[in-house]
């Protein structure tokens, strides 16, 4: 696909038991494979020291594998060095040259590579043409704010056409509104293009917001792979879980009613699901705070409780409420009914949205 003149010239990046080793005592990566299709958006999530960065170095180069293999665009790519993989990397600071101006900073790796300076420079002015700065091409980045200079290193690197693009943290320098604006920026370029890139960061709202899939990482080894939806509505351990989203994991226990229904009992509350292979016996299962309606009305199917904390945040209300099976968060629309502290209610857990986590 060609958009403005930059193409693309996606492909997909195969990892197959892929391991780093930084010493005996220090395994940052732990054999791990999965599959990056080409034009897609793949982020790596996890907590600070997950290996998510380790896995998008070693993708570009940065870092040499230890064990396994790393394919790119059908070529193994595992023992090629940075300058020779057909990638491109827009760093957590920019890296952006002080002394050259926007557009010299866009032109620079085009010239190293060796394109003509004719040649560049009307790639560069494309290529700052697609994220909005051609008018601001003779700036120095230091009088460009946070997101501009972003966007410079976003240009710098379309340009060069990559098969992969890898962001590392690309939006942890920038304040609250403009992180949003720019993952949005981002998102509607890589879909525009086709890109196929790996997206590293430790906030989840925004892995969840620029993704086509996620790898949640935890301690070098691969968590759970799955689309935004899979991973907050179907979490398959109780790291994921707690990690994208807030949630609620209530004591559960499991049995059958029938062939096709089982029976959820959490406190005193009965439910039935037909929609789980979950084994019987005590488990561990999720609500998110949404998915739990709080009522004045009695009711065989819901939990009693008692309203601890209500705050209020502009379109919901944020509830801790007290329950037999503990402290139970909940949120509901502030044009919902409101609860005071102290308020006894009963907790209505939505079936279909009840998720069982295996935590034996």
């Amino acid at each position: 696909m060609e958009n403005f003149g930059v193409k693309s010239n996606a492909a997909d990046v195969i990892f197959t038991n892929v391991t780093k080793v930084y010493s005996q005592q220090s395994i940052a990566v732990d054999q791990i494979s999965f599959n990056v299709r080409a034009g897609e958006l793949m982020t790596l999530l996890g907590p600070s020291g997950c290996g998510k960065t380790t896995t998008l170095r070693m993708i570009a180069g940065l870092e040499a594998v230890t064990a396994g293999t790393i394919v790119i665009g059908g070529s193994d790519v595992t023992h090629r060095p940075a300058s020779d993989r057909d990638v491109s990397m827009v760093f957590q600071s920019y890296a952006l040259f002080p002394h050259k101006t926007v557009f010299e900073n866009v032109c620079y790796g085009l010239i190293f590579s060796g394109l003509s300076k004719t040649d560049a420079e009307e790639k560069a002015k494309l290529g700052l043409e697609l994220v909005g700065l051609e008018h601001l091409k003779s700036r120095f980045p230091s009088e460009l704010s946070g997101g501009q200079q972003q966007r410079v290193a976003v240009a710098r690197a379309l340009v060069l056409e990559p098969q992969v693009l890898l962001f590392d943290e690309p939006l942890s320098n920038l304040d609250a509104k403009l992180r949003r604006s720019v993952r949005d920026e981002i998102r509607d370029l890589q879909q525009r293009l086709n890109l196929t890139v790996v997206y590293v960061t430790h906030d989840q709202e925004e892995a969840l917001a620029v993704s086509d899939r996620i790898i949640v990482m935890d301690e070098g080894k691969i968590s759970q792979i799955g689309s935004p939806r899979e991973l907050y509505e179907q979490p398959k351990s109780l790291f994921v879980a707690n990690f994208i989203g807030d949630s609620n994991i209530l004591p559960c226990t499991v049995s059958h009613s029938n062939k096709k229904e089982k029976v959820l009992t959490i406190g005193q509350v009965k439910i039935k699901k037909t929609d789980i292979s979950a084994k019987n016996g005590s488990t561990s299962a999720l609500i998110r705070p949404e998915h739990i309606k709080l009522t004045q009305k009695e009711t065989t199917s819901a939990l009693a409780g008692t309203i601890e904390k209500a705050t209020y945040v502009g379109s919901k209300i944020e509830y801790n409420v007290a329950t037999s099976v503990g402290s139970i968060f909940v949120i509901s629309l502030s044009d919902h009914q409101e609860f005071r502290v102290g308020e006894n209610i009963f907790l209505k857990l939505a079936p279909e949205k009840l998720n069982i986590l295996d935590t034996r």
